[in-house]
């Protein structure tokens, strides 16, 4: 049954698409720069543009599609926007935290990516006058969110998903544990109120004070469970797991709600389409339809579920398969050579309101308008597909332990919490100097990441398939460094021999610890040599080229790399080099027993230089680095 809708859904794609064509992914972010945001709400610049939050439901789509392409086209749209709204000095244009909406939180989380990223101060000052607003925020007697300052004492399943992400995300960025426990509490609230127990479905709203007219007098619960409703729900908790710290006992408990929840959603799947209702439990009552808002969360949290782990793929890979088979079938059309539109998305629902009073009737539900291309339906989709995409990739593909070094690499700086903190070319790292890239393509074709901390020896390396060491520390830029000895070189080498793929990234003599470095890679016959080619001064991007030639037996595609300011090498038996560039080694391969060595004289494949907002495009660093991990997977044994 799964390898016939897998096969389904190969079909539709090809029949819909072509063959070799851009992802769906991106066809639905190229639509969403093409059509999205040109009313004169966002394009009076006078007034500047509406800070709305489906704006960042749709940004966090573009994010995972930079992500996955490294076109920069992308970054500079999520930037772009941010960029209208937030001030050097940090201020956010047209955001009123005294409004108290819920939803004016939600892009906060645009705001710390870009910190991320940039380093500028001006995304966490601005996303701090968010979190301030959280601080004063009104909410229930037991502590729960109101949903807005105009509706009081309510609680509504979309402001989980508009507050807690970023409220975790930026908790954990500035050390603050104490908002740990209170973000747990907002899921458990809701659940505790909103959760049927015979349908394990949440109802849309629940009214602590019972006074509004569309609350049931006795349980203040609105009368439907509404499709995105529920697909907010689940995809701020699997958002919120994202940084939600793992020794936490609330974590746990977050795990459970939301099984619970994608087990109730899956209950009501539609068995014909493979989507949701709008009205989740009321497939057969006249008027409702399929929606595609709720269908791609649903798709979305239940495919990033399991490739996290929070819940069992022999429980949910086929309703993800199913749902996506069905997004493409019932919503998706070609909108032109690169772009789709997605179709019946509802534009709103909501409840009670001054004018046109919303009081949660089926009928209410079933009047709202249904449009193409509505952003909360395009950054939901974009989500989705970029999972399910992601999980293609590795698909047939071996479970491979990769282990990053940050023993003989051991930098430290201060963090925004004010704690000395590891930093430089490590798999968090989403800055320029970060492999958080990396990591990623190699997450994306089956990889588990890991992280050691200590001095390797074989059995500390038994479970690792993939042992990269990048970078090793001078005096210059650590107290007391690390160094390469003997002992440890030969317990690295003991562990390639019996099969292990050691990655061996140097750098330049002015920046990395050589001569003990080399004695571990001299074991393989690779001498690191205490030079520094291809020097690049300013934007002098040809002085870094490398082209790669024909026949490597790694890069297939790639032609042209940028490696700037390397040590070059030395090779002999076992050795054998790889790339040359007049006469020079640049990267150099090593056969020893029954495992392999790649080595290169720079840390290449940071961030900065596969992310594609810095470099000129004939530079083919983030193909380089999907071809380099597909081979490094293939070497694991």
């Amino acid at each position: 049954m799964k390898k016939s809708i897998s096969f389904i859904i190969c079909l539709l794609l090809f029949i819909l698409f072509g063959f070799g064509q851009q992802a769906l992914s991106e066809k639905m972010a190229i639509t969403a720069m093409d059509s999205l945001y040109k009313d004169a709400r966002f394009t009076n610049k006078k007034k500047g543009p509406v800070w709305t939050y489906d704006m960042g439901v749709v940004l966090e789509g573009m994010v995972e599609v930079w992500r996955n392409t490294g076109d920069k086209a992308y970054f500079d749209y999520v930037q772009g926007w941010m960029d209208q709204f937030v001030t050097e000095d940090g201020d956010i244009r047209n955001y009123r935290p005294t409004e108290y909406n819920i939803d004016h939180i939600k892009n906060g989380r645009s705001l710390l990516f870009l910190y991320k990223v940039t380093g500028k101060q001006k995304y966490l000052k601005a996303s701090e006058k968010i979190y301030n607003q959280i601080l004063k925020h009104p909410r229930t007697n037991e502590g729960g969110f109101w949903h807005k300052k105009i509706y009081p004492y309510q609680m509504w399943l979309d402001g989980l998903y508009m507050a807690q992400p970023f409220y975790t995300e930026y908790a954990a960025l500035m050390g603050i544990d104490s908002a740990f426990d209170d973000i747990v509490n907002q899921f458990i609230y809701m659940e505790n109120h909103a959760r049927d127990e015979k349908t394990g479905l949440l109802y849309h709203g629940w009214d602590e004070s019972r006074k509004e007219k569309w609350a049931d007098p006795e349980t203040g619960l609105s009368k439907h469970f509404w499709g995105r409703g529920m697909g907010w729900y689940a995809m701020a908790l699997v958002d919120v797991l994202d940084f939600f710290p793992e020794e936490h006992a609330g974590r746990e408990k977050l795990i459970q709600i939301l099984n619970r929840t994608l087990t109730a959603a899956a209950k009501y799947q539609d068995r014909k389409t493979g989507v949701w209702y709008d009205i989740v439990d009321l497939a057969t009552r006249d008027g409702n339809y399929v929606e595609a808002s709720a269908s791609s969360m649903f798709v979305y949290a239940m495919a990033k579920a399991v490739r996290k782990g929070y819940v069992a793929k022999k429980d949910f890979q086929k309703h993800i398969d199913k749902g996506y088979s069905g997004l493409i079938k019932q919503f998706i059309t070609t909108g032109g050579a690169d772009r789709v539109d997605i179709n019946h998305v509802v534009t709103v629902s909501g409840l009670g309101g001054a004018k046109n009073y919303r009081d949660g009737s089926f009928e209410y539900y079933m009047s709202e308008p249904v449009k193409p291309n509505d952003p909360k339906g395009v950054g939901p989709f974009i989500l989705a597909a970029s999972e399910v995409e992601f999980a293609q990739s590795a698909k047939s593909q071996k479970t491979v332990h990769v282990t990053l070094d940050n023993y003989y690499n051991n930098e430290y700086k201060k963090a925004p919490d004010g704690q000395l903190k590891p930093y430089h070319y490590l798999w968090d790292g989403q800055d320029n100097n970060g492999f958080f890239l990396l990591g990623r393509i190699f997450e994306q074709y089956g990889g588990v990441l890991n992280t050691l901390r200590e001095a390797p020896t074989q059995q500390k390396l038994a479970n690792s398939n993939v042992y990269i060491i990048v970078d090793p520390d001078t005096e210059k830029e650590t107290t007391s460094p690390n160094f390469m000895n003997e002992a440890e070189a030969n317990e690295i080498a003991q562990w390639v021999r019996g099969g292990g793929v050691l990655v061996l990234l140097a750098n330049d003599a002015g920046n990395c610890e050589i001569a003990k470095f080399n004695t571990l890679s001299q074991k393989f016959g690779i001498t690191f040599n205490e030079d520094n080619r291809n020097m690049v001064k300013g934007s002098n991007y040809a002085d870094g080229a490398v082209v790669i030639p024909s026949k490597t037996g790694i890069f297939k595609k790639t032609q042209k790399i940028y490696v700037k300011e390397i040590s070059t090498i030395n090779a002999v038996k076992p050795a054998k080099p790889l790339v040359q560039e007049q006469g020079d080694i640049v990267i150099a391969t090593a056969k020893f027993g029954k495992g392999t060595v790649f080595a290169i004289g720079d840390p290449w494949l940071y961030n900065e230089y596969v992310d594609g907002r810095k470099l000129p495009a004939e530079f083919q660093n983030f193909d380089a680095a999907h071809e380099l991990v597909q081979w490094l997977m293939k070497k694991a044994k």
